[in-house]
């Protein structure tokens, strides 16, 4: 060996010994059992993980819904106010064809796989690892239980969750109902979340009348809701979603869901331009407020609804709702300035609208916003019905066969002494209550006593009936206010009672006596549970011919009396005004065959802590009557309500007429020995327009002995003046004297 080949020879071991260690470490045997124990290692922590990993809870956000509410057509009012628009339907809602667009959409394989798909996951662990972002490929079961039991953070440990999660809640679930799940829980972008919010926010309808076409636009939403969101799309965005839609569709086909010549036949179905969320302004919160109260009277409280999840359909008839605001807005509000007008400042206008034959609450009306004015003026019930409380002393009357001092019977036709401040005879408790501008009426008949709502009449008509009587019978017909006082001054509705209260009772005399009970929850409706309406018709709490003897003189207050504002050929009606204490509240409450409607003004304080404060002024136009604004915007209404008319006519029976008789009259005593007394009385009324006249200018005075009454019946007043709207005292005697209880 040369001297060269000696010094390359140590190199040449050196490399034969390196390599041969390299085999030695590195052999195929080693490098495979390094494998399959790397994949024995890992299956062994991935059955660890899968005994350990348990199918958890479902995650607070998955569950969370809002309350929908809906008019009686099914269209939505509003939705409860939630940080999630979700309302959750079972599949069964689902139009079958909708189900598979989703699934052709996002995992066609889904009625067939085990509900991953180890491909998709793995390429979405390397890159989550790798930080490149989301990963694609998941199985709707893999959606489903990121959405509803885990979470959208992006780390490995909650993607190795998914993975097990998955493969459990594909063997322990029905595929419809993981498919349910799903469709409930993903998001669709305008705020919707799950399938039937999305059918609103995109198409306006549920989720149950769907098409094919528009399922298969959702579907493709969902891989970029607002980049694919028609409304908001760029051209790029609406080409994608174009595509991604016939994709969706052609897979529909090959599975065998959709024919082809179906499939041909079907064009983009471009989704509605979005409308802002129902909030609570306007009339809305009016009408969820009362119908959470009527759930709360039923026995689903606040917080059985505050998870949400209820659907509850109101009695509301979005047509009759509608023209009971624009009602208002046009006989009330466009007369009103209250920006710079004190008074007008103060009114606060409510109604509510009954269907007598069912009890529905069709229509209310609660103020000028429930933004703006939180207290319901439907609802409310702090202030007087007033006068409208006298077909009640007249119904309890007939419903006891009740009879005058001198034994007449009660009647239609019953004669009694309309002397102005005439005591009532026959009472522990003194009373003297003064007619309407102090006209005193020669003898009226019962019904004239109606006409002209003649205050000395039905105070002494409540003596003959007894106030215990008038009281019980008031309470079965619907009244709320169980503690008023049982004397002669509840004839002028000295009790607390609100429009939706007296728009029932009035529902009852026009259903000839068969309680009405108003309610405004048609169904309440939640996957757990369910609440029994309201029955809105009852028995019989006062007799037929009570009823519809009550609304035969009512007919005529419509017609020649105080509410002859809201008299037209186009329908019947029968009805009654009335103005409380100092002007504080005006009602008009009547009805025809098809409706029972209350309207009523009321004056509230604007300073802080409220308080009632007159009426008069209001518009500029002196006393606000019941038979000004409230008659008008009741006309109105119910004419818009009729669709302009209708030939519906009351079918009375049995009116009874009474006997021609007369009360007894007793000499009045002394004023300084005989006081009224100190009961809340109520004002006079004018119709809106006129300044009301001040009895010292033209009444005759309190203390001149009244006429003994004529033996022919009479409906003529004693004094010339004829009296313009209604009934209610002023709060003075002649020459400014004030009346006990009226200061």
């Amino acid at each position: 060996m040369g001297r060269a080949d000696a010094r390359r020879a140590p190199g040449r071991e050196a490399r034969r010994a390196g390599s041969g260690g390299t085999r030695r470490l590195f052999t195929w045997r080693k490098v495979l059992g390094t494998f399959f124990g790397l994949c024995l290692l890992g299956l062994g922590a991935f059955a660890a993980l899968y005994v350990f990993v348990d199918v958890p809870e479902a995650n607070a956000q998955a569950e969370k819904q809002s309350n929908v509410y809906k008019y009686s057509d099914g269209t939505v009012l509003a939705r409860s106010s939630s940080e999630v628009n979700r309302e959750i339907v079972d599949i069964g809602v689902v139009p079958k064809s909708v189900q598979h667009a989703f699934v052709a959409a996002e995992n066609k394989s889904f009625y067939r796989d085990q509900g991953v798909d180890l491909k998709g996951t793995t390429r979405g662990l390397l890159n989550t690892l790798t930080g490149k972002g989301k990963q694609g490929g998941s199985t709707i079961t893999q959606q489903y239980v990121k959405n509803y039991y885990l979470t959208q953070e992006q780390t490995v440990t909650r993607k190795l969750k998914e993975l097990v999660i998955s493969l459990k809640v594909d063997q322990r679930m029905e595929k419809d109902d993981i498919l349910a799940g799903y469709l409930n829980t993903v998001y669709y972008g305008r705020g919707a979340s799950g399938i039937q919010a999305a059918a609103q926010a995109y198409y306006g309808v549920d989720a149950k009348d769907l098409d094919t076409s528009q399922g298969a636009y959702l579907a493709a939403l969902l891989q970029a809701p607002s980049q694919y969101d028609w409304a908001n799309a760029t051209p790029s965005g609406k080409k994608l979603v174009k595509e991604r839609w016939g994709y969706t569709l052609d897979n529909m086909v090959d599975e065998g869901w959709l024919d082809r010549a179906e499939r041909d036949r079907m064009t983009f179905p471009v989704p509605d331009p979005p409308k802002a969320a129902g909030g609570m302004d306007g009339q809305t919160g009016y009408l969820v407020e009362a119908a959470n109260d009527e759930m709360e009277r039923q026995g689903i409280t606040e917080e059985m609804r505050q998870n949400g999840g209820w659907t509850i359909t109101l009695n509301i008839d979005k047509k009759r709702q509608k023209q009971l605001e624009k009602s208002v807005d046009r006989e009330l509000e466009s007369q009103l300035d209250r920006k710079d007008n004190k008074i007008d400042a103060t009114v606060q206008a409510g109604a509510t609208s009954v269907d007598p034959k069912t009890g529905k609450v069709v229509a209310l009306y609660g103020g000028v916003g429930a933004t703006e004015h939180y207290i319901s003026n439907a609802t409310r019930q702090d202030y007087q019905p007033a006068s409208t409380f006298k077909p009640l002393v007249l119904a309890s009357g007939l419903e006891n066969g009740s009879t005058t001092q001198d034994g007449s019977l009660i009647g239609l036709n019953t004669v009694y002494d309309g002397t102005s401040r005439r005591p009532v005879v026959g009472s522990d408790i003194p009373f003297a209550p003064q007619n309407e501008d102090d006209i005193s009426y020669d003898n009226p008949t019962v019904r004239t006593a109606m006409d002209k709502s003649v205050n000395a009449v039905f105070a002494q008509m409540v003596v003959d009936v007894t106030p215990a009587a008038v009281k019980k019978t008031a309470l079965a017909m619907g009244v709320p206010d169980k503690n008023f006082p049982e004397t002669p001054a509840m004839t002028l509705g000295t009790m607390n009672a609100s429009t939706w209260d007296m728009a029932g009772v009035y529902a009852t005399l026009a259903n000839h006596g068969k309680k009405v009970t108003p309610t405004i929850v048609k169904s309440a409706v939640h996957r757990d549970r369910t609440m029994q309406p309201v029955v809105g018709v009852g028995g019989q709490v006062i007799s037929r011919a009570s009823a519809d003897t009550v609304t035969d003189a009512l007919t005529e207050v419509v017609d020649v009396g105080s509410g002859r504002e809201a008299d037209t050929p186009a329908y019947d009606a029968a009805g009654k005004t009335g103005t409380s204490e100092n002007n504080k509240a005006a009602w008009f409450t009547a009805y025809t065959p098809e409706l029972s409607t209350a309207v009523a003004l009321f004056g509230e304080s604007t300073q802080d802590g409220g308080g009632q404060v007159s009426l008069t002024g209001t518009a500029n136009s002196g006393r606000a009557s019941g038979g000004g604004f409230p008659a008008r915007i009741w006309a109105d209404y119910t004419l818009g309500a009729l669709n302009g008319g209708s030939d519906a006519t009351f079918d009375l029976q049995g009116v009874e007429r009474g006997e021609t008789g007369v009360t007894e009259t007793l000499p009045a005593a002394p004023p300084e020995t005989q006081e009224p007394v100190e009961s809340p009385s109520e004002e006079p009324e004018e119709p809106s327009g006129s300044p009301s006249a001040t009895p010292s200018e033209e009444s005759p005075s309190a203390e001149a002995p009244s006429e003994s009454p004529s033996p022919t019946p009479s409906g003529t007043p004693s004094t010339t003046k004829d009296p313009e709207g209604e009934d209610e005292p002023p709060g003075e005697r002649p020459g400014g004297e004030v009346l006990p209880g009226q200061q």
